[in-house]
């Protein structure tokens, strides 16, 4: 569920807006809707144009206006910013994910609610990715398990993982 631009609460209005030729998302909750919607129509100011409003953070960048490219980290690899992803909505590259990690968490975790492909997987994967990918997916539930209080959920989670890892280092993987 996404979080309101303006505070933490759940949002419940979401605004797509173009301004000075960009496309930006507004994710507001009940009563910060309420408020937009009174400047709007009373003419008041807009909201501010620097704010990241995909994230819910408002006003991080400065008062610089564009010229705060320099405090945004770039990929060493692509040079791209996470400032020009934001405008574009692609990476540049493989290695953004490492570049921009500490920005691209909380915003994957809000659009999709995890941080970890939970996904399919295609049939031809190496066998071994396969093995790495089930053993992610019963880590995370045994996790969920666990944090549920099912125990013995979790004990049959736990055991099917050791037999998986037994398996894989008695050398029966590619």
């Amino acid at each position: 569920m996404k979080k309101c631009g303006r505070c933490a609460k759940p949002a419940v209005l979401h605004i797509t807006e173009i301004r000075h030729g960009e496309v930006q998302a507004l994710h507001l909750c009940e009563s910060c809707a309420k408020e937009y919607l009174n400047e709007s129509e009373a003419g008041g100011p807009p909201p501010d144009d620097d704010a990241d409003l995909g994230t819910g953070e408002i006003g991080e960048s400065s008062e610089a206006g564009d010229s705060d490219d320099s405090v945004v980290p770039a990929c060493p690899q692509c040079g791209i910013t996470f400032k020009e992803f934001r405008k574009q909505g692609r990476l540049g590259c493989p290695h953004d994910y490492t570049a921009f990690q500490d920005e691209l968490l909380p915003l994957l975790e809000n659009i999709h609610g995890e941080t970890q492909h939970v996904g399919k997987v295609p049939k031809r994967a190496p066998k071994a990715s396969q093995h790495q990918f089930r053993l992610i997916r019963l880590r995370n539930q045994l996790k969920a398990a666990v944090d549920e209080e099912m125990y013995e959920e979790a004990a049959r989670l736990r055991d099917e993982i050791q037999g998986l890892e037994a398996e894989a280092g008695s050398g029966n993987s590619p």
